[in-house]
């Protein structure tokens, strides 16, 4: 049995989601006929009581698009040093967009509404690059899957509101979010510009993300999926998944939120583990002792048939899913106790 605990991107369509794509009925989606598309970016603009919404066929795109339209080039935008704009989406926000980041060292890759405000650049100062936008990830990746609070948020939109910036939300997790803060997507979408709502993460499609905003900001929005070559024809096949995600894999993702937690606290009570980070979803991030070979355990992880990720020297991922079963999980947990 092959244990994949890399990442929630993993997973493969359930029965249900495969008889859901299959029975889709479809059109052309760049000339806007394709109806399973429009009923999804319907019901989220419904679900997150915004305006607009546009399908796009990853994260990486979505967000990649929301800077774009937020954004002059030679503007900078602000986020968190863990921000998955700025690793993990290629140098996009300078290459699209020709902005830069300034980062900020927050909790978790959690940042505060004091400190978006002191990196803001002084906008009659015309020697630094103009702040046009704050770009929050909830959950974040880095940060082990932290959420924030709804006040934390609304005070940094009341910041952004003072001078004159914009309020992007990566929302790639955003639902283990909600599940786990018991929160509403209305909540969001009331303190943000744009989200972007991934569903070929924890909610297990294979592909696709939502982009929801304000109609002013998004009135651009499909000329810049466009130019970034995101036009999409028949894929209201990748759409019912994302209805049926929707409809079948939001709640269930407090069962990967407690298999996480279980991890995380057997990994804690192990002598050859330094330090577990504070597991809220289902993203644990923890070390080993200064003692302990960080490549003879991944190897003799590999050789016990289960996969994690390395985030860098030092820091070790588990990503619990929805194709990680309680069988699964019980062989992890009998592992990580046993292991010396």
């Amino acid at each position: 049995m092959q244990i994949d605990l890399r990442s929630d991107t993993v997973t493969r369509p359930t029965p249900g989601m495969l008889e859901a794509i299959i029975k889709a009925e479809t059109g052309d989606d760049v000339y806007k006929e394709d109806p399973t598309v429009n009923e999804l970016e319907r019901r989220m603009t419904e679900l997150f009581g915004m305006d607009e919404a546009l399908f796009f066929p990853s994260g990486s795109m979505a967000n990649q698009a929301a800077i774009k339209l937020h954004t002059n080039p030679g503007d900078q935008l602000i986020c968190s040093e863990l921000a998955h704009v700025y690793h993990y989406e290629g140098g996009g926000t300078a290459f699209n967009s020709g902005v830069t980041c300034k980062l900020l060292r927050g909790e978790r890759g959690l940042i505060t509404a004091q400190q978006v405000e002191e990196a803001i650049n002084p906008p009659d100062f015309y020697h630094s690059p103009k702040s046009s936008l704050v770009c929050l990830e909830n959950t974040t990746n880095k940060g082990g899957g932290a959420c924030y609070e709804l006040s934390a948020i609304s005070e940094i939109r009341e910041m952004c509101d003072r001078n004159g910036l914009g309020l992007h939300l990566d929302g790639a997790r955003l639902m283990n979010a909600v599940v786990a803060k018991g929160q509403k997507p209305s909540d969001f979408g009331g303190l943000a510009d744009t989200i972007s709502v991934c569903f070929s993460k924890g909610l297990g499609t294979p592909l696709g993300t939502v982009l929801v905003g304000k109609k002013e900001i998004m009135k651009n929005a499909i000329r810049i999926r466009k130019i970034l070559g995101g036009g999409m024809r028949q894929v209201g096949y990748m759409a019912a998944a994302a209805i049926y995600a929707l409809d079948y894999h939001v709640e269930r993702l407090a069962e990967d939120h407690r298999r996480a937690k279980e991890i995380a606290s057997v990994l804690s009570e192990c002598s050859y583990v330094g330090s577990v980070g504070n597991t809220e979803t289902n993203i644990v991030i923890f070390s080993l002792a200064p003692s302990v070979s960080e490549e003879k355990f991944k190897a003799d992880l590999e050789e016990a048939g289960i996969r994690i990720s390395d985030l860098g020297p030092g820091r070790l991922r588990i990503v619990t899913h929805l194709d990680y079963t309680e069988e699964m999980h019980e062989r992890v947990l009998g592992f990580l106790r046993n292991y010396a």
